[in-house]
């Protein structure tokens, strides 16, 4: 015979300190708690209302150039360590945690620095960086010389040809590659390049190294092409020709063959190298040219700067920026970068700023108890749960731009408007079949081409 008893220990329901909560049994039978569903909704809206309340991303200025901020790199084996290029020659070695300048070279470069890039390897703390001058120099904070009158010297130099506009460096290999009127491929042990790599553009706006599909670059030129090379062979291996230049390149570094591109007419393209003929998404809400992009090292959400003095930030499985920041000072973004924590942004405009922001905009910072991180994750799960009934949603997507910006994006949502409505007459008025419909995803693609 069986027999089933009711057995409750009182260890199970005694508090270990007075701050604890009671437990308390809770029967989950819908049929006894038919508020549930409203008292859920009531809590979904009250946490979307507390996120923008204390919704304050930005967390300082670190102020000290003198010209504009054109240039940025992280150091990946050191998450305190930032460095800028300025459009006066200058360089600064920032530390993120005190806020303050670390290391600073003057007269870098005679001109803009256009690009600075960390020498991995995590056993050095050299770095590059190129110049309007033609000149490629190679600094370090604890092996470089200081002259008498207190100004850092470079470790080595390598003079080129032409002015440069971009520098990225091998993952592995003691390679690294400049961008010009063409890439080329440098050894550091030599000071010519071994290969010239070029494909038709007359400049090269950006040059990306694949940090994990390691013999694979990236470059955009100002021909409106976005070109891939392999290493191995010091070829080409595809084309992919826009409607617009694009001025940045940023590779995913969790899946090894997705990257993104800044583009002039106002769009992020995120591209698999292998199927170019579209692009996987097409990221819309600047009013500008987008200047610089960078990914997150989760490798799901994308920073991006624009000539329209905005830093957006973006899922990229989705179209339209999560989040907005701006300031009344900041002017025209030229350079952004996620922090390796995933937790902070980072942007340089050219009103000599570097602006330090939070990645997510209400989160909290400092370490969080267990009952506080519960809390969190249960109003996430409740905004995602309810973020399609229109009060919550016109909660959570409300953000306060700026007058000029908000003209802008009315003004071009009428054109788009205008132009599609064009196109649907057209096709209404044309013979059925001679003027099919395009994809969002392949309209900004002129051509493809593959070696």
């Amino acid at each position: 015979m069986k027999v089933k008893a009711l057995s409750r220990s009182m260890a199970d329901y005694t508090r270990e300190t007075k701050s604890d909560l009671q437990r308390v049994q809770r029967n989950i039978d819908p049929a006894l708690h038919p508020l549930e569903r409203a008292r859920e909704y009531k809590r979904a809206l009250n946490a979307a209302k507390l996120e923008r309340m204390f919704a304050k991303p930005f967390l300082a200025s670190l102020s000290g150039h003198v010209d504009g901020v054109y240039s940025m790199a992280k150091n990946p084996w050191d998450l305190d360590q930032i460095i800028t290029g300025s459009g006066d020659g200058e360089i600064r070695m920032w530390s993120l945690e005190r806020q303050e300048t670390a290391w600073k070279a003057r007269e870098a470069h005679r001109g803009i620095v256009r690009g600075v890039c960390n020498i991995p390897g995590g056993a050095t703390d050299r770095f590059l960086s190129v110049g309007t001058d033609k000149l490629v120099k190679v600094w370090s904070r604890s092996e470089g010389a200081v002259s008498s009158d207190g100004t850092a010297e470079a470790i080595a130099t390598y003079a080129g040809r032409h002015a440069f506009t971009s520098v990225d460096h091998h993952r592995s290999q003691a390679q690294f590659a400049t961008g010009s009127s063409l890439v080329e491929v440098w050894d550091v042990e030599r000071s010519e390049p071994v290969a010239n790599l070029t494909w038709g553009a007359d400049t090269i706006n950006a040059v990306r190294m694949n940090q994990t599909e390691v013999n694979v670059l990236a470059s955009s030129g100002t021909d409106r092409s976005v070109v891939l090379y392999d290493l191995r062979t010091r070829s080409a291996l595809s084309k992919v020709v826009l409607k617009l230049s694009s001025n940045a390149i940023a590779w995913n570094p969790m899946e090894a063959f997705t990257f993104a591109v800044g583009n002039e007419d106002h769009n992020v393209y995120t591209f698999d190298m292998r199927r170019m003929d579209h692009a996987v998404n097409v990221l819309r809400d600047h009013v500008s040219a987008v200047m610089d992009v960078d990914y997150s090292p989760t490798g799901g959400e994308l920073v991006s700067g624009s000539y329209d003095r905005t830093v957006r930030l973006w899922d990229v499985a989705r179209g339209h920026s999560r989040d907005v920041y701006h300031t009344k000072r900041m002017q025209r973004v030229f350079s952004v970068r996620y922090t390796l924590d995933n937790s902070y942004v980072l942007s340089g405009s050219d009103d000599s700023n570097l602006r330090l922001w939070r990645a997510r905009a209400s989160e909290r910072l400092g370490a969080k108890s267990n009952r506080e991180r519960a809390t969190a994750e249960y109003s996430d799960k409740l905004k995602d749960r309810y973020k399609h009934v229109p009060e919550v949603r016109r909660v959570l997507r409300q953000r306060n731009i700026p007058t000029a910006i908000k003209r802008a994006s009315q003004t071009k949502h009428e054109m788009l408007a205008s132009r599609r409505r064009k196109e649907e007459n057209q096709r209404k008025h044309a013979k059925p079949g001679t003027k099919p419909r395009i994809p969002e995803r392949q309209r900004p693609i002129i051509g493809t081409t593959s070696k």
